[in-house]
């Protein structure tokens, strides 16, 4: 009788497991243990989900009230109507280097920015300091606040649940952008 080796119907069904696709065991060197479990949980953290390039063409001009909108008694609105309004114009300063992203999690609820949110990115501009950038961070985007101090580098959650990041000597750190608005869902 045969032993070992894999056995017709054993198993889970392919692509029903955590990952939801085939998977594969790899021998590791177990001085490379800590490194990958640091990597991995860097990338559990909530990243940017998609990269998304604004149509420059599109024009969507919409109407543009002049009076705020009282939560009170309403009012008629179609006196007030000043015009039309192209939210590219509003939006987006450097056409040419503007890209959009949509966010997961929740490591920056403090700066407004929620899961699902689509943030707009101008790789124009300086990644001063306290702005929010779009990092890769040793290849994983994210999305957090720029901070030096000290002549270190760091990515800042604005949510307590979350660690700060310091760059430290052999990580990988690229800024993509600067994030110039939020548009969140209400």
């Amino acid at each position: 009788m045969p032993r070992g080796g894999t056995r017709s119907g054993s198993g889970r069904p392919k692509g029903s497991g955590k990952y939801k696709e085939p998977t594969r065991a790899i021998r590791l060197p177990v001085s490379w243990i800590e490194q990958i479990e640091q990597m991995q949980a860097r990338s559990q953290e909530p990243t940017v989900e998609a990269i998304l390039r604004p149509m420059r063409t599109a024009k969507c001009a919409l109407p543009f009230y002049l009076v705020a909108v009282a939560a009170g008694m309403p009012s008629a609105a179609e006196d007030y109507v000043e015009g039309k309004i192209d939210l590219n114009r509003h939006l987006i300063k450097n056409p040419s280097s503007t890209f959009l992203v949509r966010v997961t999690g929740d490591s920056m609820i403090g700066a407004g920015i929620h899961s699902g949110d689509v943030l707009v990115v101008d790789r124009a501009l300086e990644p001063v300091q306290n702005k929010i950038v779009i990092a890769v961070l040793d290849g994983e985007l994210t999305v957090k606040r720029i901070l030096y101090e000290q002549n270190r580098v760091y990515l800042m959650p604005e949510n307590p649940n979350y660690p700060a990041i310091c760059i430290e000597e052999g990580m990988e750190l690229q800024v993509w952008g600067v994030v110039t608005n939020a548009i969140h869902p209400v």
